[in-house]
């Protein structure tokens, strides 16, 4: 069978980056990658800039102050934040400013209040101060012309502040890629309704438009489909006709009486690329290609299917939106308990991974079951080679 690196190479040649690109408003923009360099247009501070609340004054006219013997100093005015001093100080002259104000010109330091007597037409200063002390520089933090962001970054929370503080409003970003989810099998219901016997809830669906979610990317279309082959043939073809980049598929990929998948292909003459991957749990994985939209078909069982977009799927968006965090994460971790198996087979269990150390999830690790993922934070990669996970081994582990 195909190992999983093989697989991932076979499945990132089928696309690329979406190239289109749009400009959209900052605030709406969290979680979308940028598509040019941010470079600034303008110093930052645009102005020296008091740090605290006090005085500014000349430094070298503090040499010596102290409570015993305070240099006096003539207030000549007041500034706060979002104003201007429109006047220079000079010699034997203090303005009295705020936290965030701009330090008024001949101005080299600023005496925090508490070190002095807060006077309002004179004020006593009870500390020497080196010039530039207590003073923020124009371009303190950046200065016009450096790249503050580079295109491909994608935008969290401090982007988006760096963008702000920039003064843009709206940034140009990659396009989303077309993605589409479907669930399928007769015994499948959607949450909400009623349950009747031999029913299970969709849970696969949910589990894969909510990861694609949680990294900024919402499934154009998602929904269910019958053990019926033509209707899902239809469904898949009208999805590539609308120009769908991707769709992924969970169940019907086994050799069951009800496994479609494989009919459904040929109905839609789509272009086989592997079948069967050699990993536990989700071994019955499929790809292929219809017209120019990939469709990755996963397992139905609910760890096969989670376990299958992770190794799988994360790595094709990743090359669709052009963003490392769809990247998965690889660690060596020390193993904290032990988990029994035969030998032979490449398996990934849900664990706990904290500080260079990693627990396997003590919940049911059956691929049916997901309970145990929910306290889970990586896959714990277990090899052919090992009888299982003994602790004190080290293995790799690959953060969720």
């Amino acid at each position: 069978m195909l190992q999983i690196e093989e697989a991932v190479k076979q499945l990132q040649k089928q696309v690329t980056q979406k190239e289109h690109t749009e400009q959209m408003p900052l605030l709406e923009a969290a979680g979308r990658i940028l598509a040019e360099d941010a470079v600034a247009e303008k110093d930052q501070p645009p102005f020296p800039r008091s740090p605290l609340d006090g005085y500014a004054l000349r430094g070298e006219e503090t040499a010596g102050a102290s409570r015993e013997h305070p240099a006096i100093f003539r207030v000549t005015g007041k500034v706060c934040a979002g104003e201007w001093f429109p006047g220079r100080v000079q010699k034997g002259e203090a303005v009295r400013i705020m936290t965030g104000a701009p330090v008024p010109e001949g101005a080299d330091t600023v005496i925090r209040q508490e070190d002095t007597d807060y006077g309002e037409e004179t004020v006593q200063v009870f500390r020497a101060s080196a010039a530039f002390e207590n003073y923020c520089p124009q371009g303190e933090d950046y200065r016009t012309g450096t790249v503050l962001l580079k295109k491909g970054r994608r935008l969290d929370g401090a982007a988006t502040a760096i963008l702000a503080g920039m003064g843009r409003d709206s940034v140009r970003v990659y396009g989303l890629p077309r993605v589409a989810v479907i669930s399928t099998g007769d015994e499948v219901v959607p949450p909400g309704h009623p349950l009747e016997r031999g029913k299970i809830y969709d849970s696969n669906r949910y589990y894969l438009c909510a990861r694609m979610q949680e990294k900024g990317l919402r499934p154009e279309r998602s929904m269910h489909c019958r053990d019926n082959a033509a209707e899902l043939a239809g469904q898949i073809r009208e999805m590539c006709e609308e120009g769908m980049e991707l769709i992924v598929t969970t169940g019907g990929v086994s050799v069951g009486e009800k496994d479609i998948l494989h009919e459904t292909l040929e109905l839609l003459g789509a272009r086989r690329l592997f079948w069967r991957i050699d990993v536990k749990p989700g071994a019955p994985v499929m790809a292929a290609v219809c017209q120019n939209t990939l469709l990755i078909c996963l397992s139905g069982n609910p760890y096969g299917a989670a376990v299958n977009f992770e190794l799988l799927v994360r790595p094709v968006l990743e090359v669709l939106t052009g963003s490392r965090t769809w990247r998965l994460e690889k660690r060596q971790a020390v193993l904290q308990n032990d988990f029994r198996k035969k030998k032979g087979t490449r398996r990934f269990l849900r664990g706990r991974e904290e500080n260079g150390k990693v627990w396997v999830a003590a919940g049911n690790q059956a691929s049916g079951a997901l309970s145990s993922l929910a306290e889970s934070n990586c896959l714990v990669e277990i090899t052919k080679e090992m009888a299982g996970a003994t602790k004190g081994e080290t293995v790799w582990v690959y953060l969720l």
